[in-house]
């Protein structure tokens, strides 16, 4: 019964393949292998278009360097104010990007609305040189609360970055969990949409250490590759991250993987309801946030649950935790077991 994170599950059987099926003999190091050449192909192919792919270790290193390309002196990066960006990577993206700071948007449910964002971003004028300028604009795909943004609330978000000249990050660590929900295209979920960066998470879904950042404008991304040296994310082995994308895209596993963590985490919301419980947000990937009572989450980590208290912050009055309750996280992964949704729901619904 671990639900802890989808980074405490190992890889999946197919990356595991590769890895092992390319780890013999020498190949060019630095990126410079024919399998890196042959994965980014395969990225091409994905998001219909050529892009420009350069893989790193991590999503932090992902969101921060990719932040860092579209830095400006006195810039301003606007994202939720519940973002991984700027809530879990320890100041890294202001770090990287030279002291650009993060400005929160508000907005329910883990995601902002355009209007919110027109309206923050109207407190950094363009031409006053006390406010600084804006700088970037970042998107998390599934969001921190396991929803996820539509293309119309995307293209809404690109339409106020267009208003201002400054590009659309998106952060993709459950990039896949997304995508299978809205049952769209890689490219309608990103540059279709107005998407102009994307961290590209993997390892949630079933790799071992494999990130990307994937760029749209391939002038963008002329400097990029100075960038993530600088920050330590050249990889002299790089064959070995090409091998792990190349087993994640062989025959969709990365599509299989996030469809079945999406289906276990629908189950378990299923279960949660009819145990007389209720989810803080709509489950809409592969995270959900019960409120439960406080002895059913004891019971539950007393019976061998792996499970986090969380934050429950902005919800209405009849849906926000009583004092005798508690919001828990719950990640499911492709590697998540019927046998562990069962053995959750049995405890939980004893202690109803």
């Amino acid at each position: 019964m671990n639900f802890a994170s989808d980074n405490w599950a190992g890889a999946a059987p197919a990356v595991m393949s590769a890895l092992a099926r390319h780890n013999d003999g020498f190949s060019p190091a630095y990126g410079t292998d024919p399998l890196t050449d042959s994965v980014s192909a395969t990225f091409n192919e994905i998001f219909e278009r050529e892009v420009a792919v350069f893989f790193v270790a991590t999503g932090s290193a992902a969101n921060s360097l990719a932040l860092a390309s579209c830095a400006k002196p006195g810039g301003a990066i606007f994202c939720h104010s519940g973002a991984h960006i700027q809530v879990d990577e320890c100041n890294c993206p202001e770090f990287m990007t030279g002291g650009n700071k993060l400005l929160s948007v508000k907005g329910p449910n883990g995601r902002f609305s355009a209007d919110a964002l027109r309206e923050k971003m109207a407190q950094v004028p363009d031409g006053v040189v006390h406010h600084g300028q804006v700088a970037s604009v970042s998107i998390s795909q599934a969001t921190e609360c396991g929803t996820v943004y539509t293309l119309d609330e995307i293209g809404a978000i690109k339409d106020v970055c267009r208003s201002r000249s400054v590009p659309l990050h998106m952060d993709g660590a459950r990039f896949a969990n997304a995508l299978v929900t809205l049952g769209c295209s890689a490219a309608d979920m990103t540059w279709k949409a107005g998407v102009d960066l994307l961290s590209f998470g993997a390892t949630k879904n079933g790799c071992w250490c494999a990130e990307a950042v994937v760029f749209f404008d391939l002038d963008a991304a002329k400097s990029f590759e100075y960038f993530r040296k600088r920050g330590g994310h050249l990889f002299s082995k790089s064959r070995f991250v090409a091998a792990q994308f190349e087993g994640y895209f062989q025959d969709d596993t990365w599509l299989t993987t996030a469809s079945h963590a999406n289906g276990m985490a629908t189950r378990l919301a299923e279960g949660v309801r009819q145990a007389g419980g209720r989810t803080a947000w709509a489950v809409e990937a592969n995270e959900l946030f019960p409120i439960l009572k406080r002895n059913q989450m004891e019971a539950l980590q007393a019976a061998g649950a792996k499970l986090y208290e969380w934050p429950a912050e902005g919800l209405a009055e009849g849906r926000a935790p009583a004092s005798d309750e508690v919001c828990v996280r719950l990640v499911t992964s492709f590697a998540t077991t019927d046998e562990d949704v069962d053995a959750f729901l049995k405890v939980l619904s004893g202690t109803a």
